[in-house]
């Protein structure tokens, strides 16, 4: 039995399903309550879409900082990354995300983090190689500032209620409104480099003969 499982699961209202790919088409459960806010099939068909044409996600290691379900990650998954993180401290989101995996038979390209989204980035290894963090907050998130000081390189799906500023260190390279959602598309900013000197030469005794 999955670790996490004492705590009740359920189908969400809506169907939620993967959408492309290997598990395509397979159901995925989310915890009861109202802390979990997961991504609707059509903007995660939308922003997956849009990161495989971009080249983003087949061999890619992929972060999944607010868990919730899953459902971010293992479509990732489905659609080519080599290897995912999902991480959520709920005990109720880790048994939604552990047994979603277990369905979509893509547990072994997981590693399941019972840790706040900060918790897990302090500790996170330099060594650790995360090509893609997929960040999708609950919308009542206030935190943007210190996320983004927190978050190591790496390209950034960010989805949220409204646009977020995201600092001069991070350069929004897609954004696009769906409903209630925004998602952005974020790299790292390109620093321009100090500007040379322009001081006049200075001259000495030979060149004034």
């Amino acid at each position: 039995m999955l670790a996490y499982l004492r705590t009740p699961l359920y189908l969400y209202p809506d169907g939620m399903r993967v959408v492309a790919g290997t598990a395509r088409g397979l159901r995925l459960l989310a915890p009861e309550g109202r802390d979990v806010r997961p991504t609707t099939d059509r903007v995660r068909e939308a922003t997956f879409n849009a990161l495989f044409s971009m080249g983003l996600i087949e061999g890619s290691v992929v972060c999944d900082l607010f868990g919730g379900t899953g459902a971010m990650g293992i479509e990732a998954l489905s659609r080519g990354a080599a290897h995912a993180h999902i991480v959520d401290s709920s005990n109720r989101a880790i048994g939604a995300i552990e047994e979603n995996l277990e369905t979509t038979s893509l547990e072994a390209q997981a590693t399941v983090h019972r840790r706040d989204a900060f918790a897990f980035l302090q500790a996170l290894s330099p060594d650790t190689d995360i090509d893609l963090i997929i960040v999708d907050p609950p919308y009542k998130f206030d935190e943007w500032e210190e996320l983004f000081d927190a978050l190591p390189p790496a390209t950034l799906v960010v989805e949220s209620g409204s646009e977020v500023d995201p600092g001069d260190e991070w350069s929004i390279i897609r954004s696009r409104k769906y409903g209630g959602s925004v998602v952005m598309f974020l790299e790292p900013a390109v620093q321009e480099p100090e500007a040379a000197s322009e001081d006049p030469p200075e001259h000495t005794s030979e060149d004034r003969g």
